[in-house]
């Protein structure tokens, strides 16, 4: 089972209202903007050609619309698991007013340390990092062998970059990572390879992104959900 390699294609979901807004969307079930289906639109011809044999969705719906758009007639698994981070009391709301509202938390939040949980039902980064790889394993173990691809959120992928880097799990994100940019990874002899990562040449001539500058060049700002 080791030697098997299982190929990955892990799409972040197409922009939201919220994303434009630079605020913490979470767990918010927030749905796709014009701007983002046209970007699942270009997304869907982009991979018209790809052969993936299976389909995994978060089941928040900018990530399970934008898999919608793009799987074809291809039977998408929804899973949790997938899901973004849970910001707790902050979530909806954006960098000032955070700032504004709970200025202590905003301070603590600002320290990246990968043990803080924001209160009201915030995930720790770390706690968030063993839910993504469970999720990564589930899919490993199902469809050992093959070509899927995920379609989930922002954090999620810093989670996979960072374990596919072995990264350390405090500090800042320092990867690009663009709405329904298109990412490959390999599963292949118990660890995660990045093959390729923030393609969005499909996404050529539509309007810029307002999130897509590593986390590392601009600390005060959202993250990229």
């Amino acid at each position: 089972m080791e030697n098997i390699m299982t190929e990955l294609i892990v799409i972040r979901h197409g922009e939201t209202d919220w994303n434009r807004q630079q605020r913490f969307q979470g767990q918010i079930d927030v749905p796709l903007n014009a701007a983002g289906r046209a970007q699942a639109e270009r997304l869907a011809r982009r991979l018209a050609s790809e052969s993936f044999d299976a389909v995994v969705a978060s089941d928040l719906q900018r990530a399970f619309a934008t898999a919608q758009a793009a799987a074809g007639a291809r039977p998408i698994e929804v899973d949790p698991l997938w899901r973004e981070q849970a910001f707790g009391v902050v979530e909806g709301l954006d960098a000032a007013t955070i700032a504004q509202q709970h200025p202590e938390l905003w301070a603590q939040w600002l320290r990246h340390d990968a043990d803080y949980a924001l209160p009201g039902g915030g995930e720790s980064v770390r706690a968030f990092h063993d839910r993504v790889l469970r999720g990564l394993q589930r899919v490993v173990q199902a469809h050992a062998g093959r070509s899927v691809a995920v379609f989930t959120h922002g954090g999620v992928l810093d989670m996979l970059w960072r374990a596919a880097q072995r990264l350390t799990l405090h500090g800042a994100r320092s990867c690009e990572i663009p709405n329904t940019g298109i990412n490959r990874l390999r599963w292949r002899d118990g660890s995660l390879h990045i093959l390729q990562w923030a393609d969005a040449a499909h996404l050529e001539g539509l309007p810029a992104q307002p999130d897509t500058v590593p986390l590392t060049l601009h600390s005060a700002v959202a993250p990229a959900v």
